[in-house]
């Protein structure tokens, strides 16, 4: 794999809508080569939806998207893809199914064992799809997409289902595939599953893009705080703001809301300007309530009378009964 620190996906104003409904709305951002990005918003945000342009499965509306300088076409062996569902049917086992797609990509069968391995999954590698725990059907998955050894990885929700064990495994092998040259674009509804492995974030709320950037970046507008309950909250922030600490803000119920300032700070101010404490209280910003306020939910259609009824249940393996 390259080192290149180039562009390994660039898009720029895409679109796509389904008739009188835009899924995606003039969306643009740039994923550096050897790093792991994250599109980061809640269900219907437009996440699976862009992935799914990126891997030239479903064409844009509007706008442009260049994978590793090129366009889509060619990128076949350049791009490993994870969708949900997996795509796993539940009677085959993990290697008979990693077989069936590696003749597909036009790979030898010993990929298939080095996969297997690079994935973790030589204990249950002979084991039914069906009997498979949510982090095992992830790795076969993700073994699938290496199947080609791609440079770029494109996965949708690739921790969805695994227990707090499969995603440190996970972190580090996204770190690992980076390390070699490799790039991860992955796509999540919880932004504190992302935080401890992305270098940068593309938050999408109804289809647009409302932040990118790194997560120390939006940590910066999103601190933790002290809360301080005071006999005189206006008294205490002019204090502060004096001492530099101008994040300051009085909450609905007359306390205040100090970022940056330790306890011991706002306590000498306090002393300074002469004001009771009564008490301080941490205030850290789960990175997800972050998240709830940069974006909101899309609504969703309510199909017309009788309509419900009749539309497929699809199996878990994707395929409509």
């Amino acid at each position: 794999m390259s080192a290149s620190r180039g562009p390994a996906f660039a898009v720029r104003g895409i679109g796509k809508r389904y008739n009188l409904v835009a899924a995606v709305e003039k969306v643009s951002f740039t994923v550096t080569a050897g790093t792991v990005a994250a599109l980061v918003g809640p269900a219907g945000a437009g996440k699976t939806t862009i992935l799914r342009m990126l891997l030239g499965l479903l064409e844009p509306t509007t706008g442009s998207i260049a994978i590793g300088g090129q366009g889509l076409p060619g990128t076949a062996r350049a791009v490993g893809g994870m969708l949900e569902p997996r795509g796993l049917h539940p009677a085959r086992t993990a290697r008979d199914h990693l077989l069936v797609y590696a003749a597909a990509v036009g790979v030898a069968d010993d990929r298939v064992d080095e996969v297997i391995e690079l994935v973790g999954l030589d204990a249950s590698a002979d084991t039914r799809a069906g009997a498979l725990t949510a982090g095992q059907q992830t790795r076969v998955a993700l073994a699938t997409a290496l199947l080609g050894d791609p440079p770029l990885l494109v996965l949708d929700e690739p921790a969805a289902g695994l227990d707090s064990t499969e995603r440190v495994w996970l972190q580090e092998f996204l770190r690992r595939h980076t390390r070699r040259g490799g790039t991860v674009l992955l796509s999540s509804e919880s932004l504190a599953a992302v935080i401890p492995v992305v270098d940068n974030i593309i938050v999408l709320s109804t289809g647009s893009v409302v932040y990118e950037g790194s997560p120390t970046k939006l940590r910066r507008g999103h601190p933790d705080r002290l809360v301080v309950a005071s006999s005189t909250p206006i008294a205490l922030a002019t204090t502060l703001a004096a001492q530099g600490f101008t994040d300051a803000v009085i909450r609905p119920d007359g306390r205040l809301a100090v970022a940056e300032a330790t306890e011991g700070q706002i306590r000498e101010a306090a002393r300074v300007a002469g004001v009771r404490l009564d008490s301080i209280t941490p205030d850290p910003i789960h990175p997800d309530r972050v998240l709830a306020t940069l974006t909101k939910v899309r609504p969703q259609p309510t199909p017309y009378p009788g309509v419900a009824a009749h539309l497929p249940t699809p199996t878990p393996y994707g395929i409509p009964r």
